[in-house]
């Protein structure tokens, strides 16, 4: 059984970032080389967020999302984000952050992937998470940058 994967709108927008290089170069290969060793899964939420992009590269963002296993915004999964946000997990002015990780947990996905450090790679954010969805009884995702999945020697 292939792993799982959660990808959050930053490593699809990093694809195309030509103000980080390292990032955009390190996400391409990763996409192109590796991609297809894992169940990857976005959802609706992250699709909405690339169509608020500009063109050109909103197009390009939508079809890099094309063809991945969309998950939906459950009812289960905006109830678990406002639980994040009533115990200061996450500010609800970042709630969409808080939903990328309610989906993934509520699906039972083994890895959220983000470029995001600010509000979702950080270990304080992850423990915190993994306690209030032990104590919910919701699974927890590791929450992880693209560079924990490049298989040594690839680049």
């Amino acid at each position: 059984m292939k792993l799982s994967l959660y990808l959050e709108t930053t490593v699809i927008g990093a694809y195309l970032d030509n103000g980080d290089p390292f990032r955009r170069d390190l996400t391409m290969r990763w996409f192109e080389r590796e991609l297809g060793e894992y169940r990857v899964c976005t959802s609706s939420l992250v699709r909405r967020e690339l169509e608020r992009i500009d063109e050109p590269h909103r197009s390009s963002y939508l079809r890099l999302v094309t063809g991945l296993e969309n998950l939906e915004l459950t009812e289960e999964s905006a109830i678990l984000a406002e639980g994040y946000i009533s115990r200061g997990i996450f500010h609800r002015k970042f709630i969409a952050d808080a939903l990328h990780v309610a989906i993934a947990s509520f699906h039972k996905i083994d890895y959220v992937v983000t470029w995001n450090f600010g509000h979702l790679a950080n270990v304080r954010k992850q423990a915190r998470l993994r306690m209030f969805n032990t104590a919910a009884g919701f699974f927890s995702p590791s929450i992880i940058t693209p560079e924990f999945l490049v298989h040594e020697g690839s680049y």
